[in-house]
């Protein structure tokens, strides 16, 4: 197989052979598995690799081999910019939400598919019709291009910047989604740190910014140049390093949507939607009331799966959660965020105080603040009621989202720990562990912006 190992072609080998295979494996897994996001993240790296590709071969020799190696460079998209931004929309939506479909949501590719359908064309006409059927010769670049590839000459530099017009459109609506898919986790998860996906957002700012570099380059072609193809080469590897950048982050983004996530933007437009991003409807509303009252609520009515193991309702729980607060066990931060949540509570309508009430004696009697994973579901399973009904609880009633309402709990029994002569001898992780948190970064971020310092400033008893 002709390939002529260079400085320039050599360089960009190790990223389009891993590139490649990585692609394959992922693409194995979603076949297998129907795991959308692997399937998506093999089309990006593949979207990667194509480009790195087409000047690797093209410095090892293929353009100017002037046989069939020159004829196969003419027919494959190498610049599949059109699908890239769309691509990477797709994919942050398959991670967010384990039920998003991508037979619902293709429209978005069809600018690529077009893109790739016009190659296979400009190939069924050349090389089949054409030079196979008809016996026509191939009539440019030495007898290796044909007419309709040549004719695909003329729209690549439209295709390109309309690419990359997309790829920038879509990156900020995806940067957008990113910012609402945070409040969608503080309203519904106690541990966020995971499922935040910060590497893929800064890959996407990089992109973007690799997007500015590309342009430029276009800019200084035309206005200045031409520029030749060494000087292009530069781009074509920092494009290289981007295919290990996405390797890396796709990865751990895939891993970490294992979590059963529901994040519809279509649905939850507003800050603060529930768990299951419906709006407060009133069959919920009146599920809860009809508890609320001392009703037996269905399964059904509830909006929450069956279990053997859900809790029972509290009886006084107004006494309990009143005792609850001044509780000498209880740590006085506690208290004090309680008394706050009274002064919210006003703007709670009154049929779903005893909500607030039953809510407030479930996390001063179980503690369930201390199981990492916590999550509004859960939560809402406890009381046996929908996450709809308790989210609005938690948002007007207590005035903070599911996720700084939870960490409350836990930092406030952090500090009373650090405070414990008893516990002196604990490490920072050891009191973080034994508070409900998961590790230690996310400890110390939680608790400075709670708290306004960190646990290495509490003042410990020797």
């Amino acid at each position: 197989m002709l390939f002529e190992f260079g400085a320039h072609s050599a360089l960009l080998l190790p990223f389009v052979v891993p590139g490649l295979v990585l692609a394959g494996h992922l693409l194995v897994r979603n076949l297998r598995f129907g795991t959308l996001p692997d399937g998506l993240l093999a089309l990006l790296l593949l979207l990667n690799v194509l480009p790195v590709t087409q000047w690797m071969l093209g410095y090892a020799g293929w353009y100017d081999s002037h046989d069939g190696y020159s004829t196969a460079m003419f027919y494959v998209p190498w610049q599949p910019w059109l699908a890239w931004g769309p691509a990477f929309y797709l994919y942050f939506r398959s991670l967010t939400n384990q039920e998003f479909e991508l037979r619902k949501h293709w429209r978005h590719l069809l600018p690529g598919l077009l893109f790739a359908g016009l190659y296979a064309a400009a190939a069924l006409y050349d090389l089949v019709w054409g030079r196979a059927l008809h016996g026509w010769a191939l009539p440019y670049h030495f007898g290796t291009k044909g007419a309709a590839a040549k004719f695909l000459d003329v729209l690549s530099a439209p295709a390109e910047w309309l690419g990359y017009a997309l790829m920038l459109g879509y990156g900020l609506a995806t940067l957008r989604l990113f910012r609402r898919y945070r409040r969608y986790l503080d309203d519904n998860f106690s541990d966020t740190a995971r499922l935040r996906f910060r590497g893929l957002r800064d890959l996407l700012v990089a992109a973007l910014l690799g997007l500015v570099l590309w342009v430029g380059f276009e800019v200084v072609n035309r206005a200045i140049g031409p520029l030749g193809y060494g000087d292009y080469w530069y781009a074509y590897f920092a494009n290289g390093a981007l295919v290990y950048y996405l390797s890396i982050v796709g990865l751990q983004a895939n891993f970490a949507a294992a979590t059963p996530l529901r994040f519809e933007p279509e649905a939850a437009g507003a800050a603060g939607a529930s768990f299951d991003a419906r709006p407060l409807v009133s069959s919920e509303i009146a599920a809860g009331l009809s508890t609320a009252a001392g009703e037996t609520p269905s399964v059904e009515a509830a909006g929450q799966p069956a279990s053997a193991n859900a809790l029972p309702l509290v009886g006084n729980v107004t006494a309990v959660a009143e005792a609850s607060e001044v509780s000498a066990d209880a740590p006085k931060q506690v208290g004090a965020a309680a008394s706050n949540e009274k002064a919210t509570a006003n703007a709670l309508a009154p049929e779903l105080h005893p909500w607030r009430t039953k809510l407030l004696a479930l996390m001063a009697e179980d503690q369930p603040w201390l199981e990492p994973e916590l999550s509004l579901a859960e939560l809402a399973h406890r009381l046996r009621t929908n996450t709809s009904l308790l989210s609005h609880v938690i948002n007007t009633g207590c005035g903070q989202n599911f996720n700084d309402f939870v960490n409350r709990y836990r930092v406030a029994e952090a500090e009373r720990k650090l405070q414990d002569p008893r516990l002196a001898h604990y490490s920072l992780v050891g009191i973080a562990l034994e508070s409900g948190f998961n590790s230690k970064s996310t400890f110390n971020r939680v608790f400075k912006k709670l708290t306004g310092r960190t646990p290495g400033e509490v003042t410990r008893p020797k």
